[in-house]
């Protein structure tokens, strides 16, 4: 991202998201939650990109706020899309191999349960494609949350807000 950003420019980047954005008033927050939500059920845009984006736009507090509710808003979605469209819902976004390692991991007990914790706290994970591999299993959504509300908020104010303060330090230390 880093890297992107360089060659973009960031001071590009943050002015033309910034302008469309504040272009849209009043609607602006709403617009950025239905990214954020979209880019969780069908990622055309990097999530990482719109968490970093959210605090430079809208500050650390509501950055994070809107981040978040877009976030999960678009894992409740893939969880019930799942839930109700089943596995062919879930292959759709994914390769056959990549459901058949992950699927393996569902039907042993609280493996998954573990496994998808883990998975959002951590980068690299494909968190979105879980919250669907947890609507094709038992899992209740009382517990699907659970696990969520314990593991994903922390995980985003640090890659949002965090990400955002380096990004802004070092692209104004290096004067990128």
């Amino acid at each position: 991202l880093a890297y992107y950003t360089y060659h973009l420019g960031y001071d590009t980047i943050l002015k033309t998201t910034q302008n469309f954005i504040s272009d849209k008033g009043v609607f602006g927050p709403i617009i950025f939650v239905l990214i954020q939500m979209s880019q969780v059920i069908y990622p055309v845009i990097p999530g990482g990109a719109v968490l970093i984006v959210a605090p430079l736009i809208f500050g650390n507090f509501w950055g994070f706020i809107l981040s978040f509710i877009g976030v999960t808003l678009g894992s409740i979605a893939n969880f019930f899309l799942a839930r109700r469209f089943g596995k062919t819902f879930v292959r759709a976004f994914i390769e056959e191999d990549t459901y058949q390692k992950y699927h393996q991991k569902l039907i042993k007990g609280k493996r998954f349960d573990i496994l998808m914790g883990v998975s959002f706290i951590l980068p690299g994970f494909p968190d979105d494609f879980l919250c669907m591999l947890a609507g094709i299993t038992t899992m209740t959504f009382k517990r699907f949350m659970t696990i969520y509300f314990l593991t994903k908020p922390l995980t985003l104010f640090l890659y949002g807000v965090g990400g955002a303060s380096l990004t802004d330090w070092l692209m104004r230390y290096f004067g990128l």
